[in-house]
């Protein structure tokens, strides 16, 4: 008997958990195509100033460690 009590708080739970999940997914608020196509270019260009920074930083440093081993 107990294992049927068991299971039936198991589903309950379940239940209420995907209803809390849908509830959740309705509040999201999506952006529209011209905040998204910003966004994007902004990641985009970051990203790319960011690797020339590291790719910079990597040469300057391979740069003095040639110099003081070399």
């Amino acid at each position: 008997m107990g294992e049927m009590a068991n299971t039936t708080t198991e589903k309950t739970s379940k239940k209420s958990w995907f209803k809390g999940l849908k509830a959740e997914f309705k509040k999201i608020v999506w952006p529209d195509k011209e905040t998204l196509a910003k966004q994007s270019v902004a990641v985009i260009g970051v990203t790319v100033i960011l690797g020339v920074v590291i790719y910079l930083l990597d040469y300057v440093i391979q740069l003095g460690i040639t110099r003081l081993l070399g």
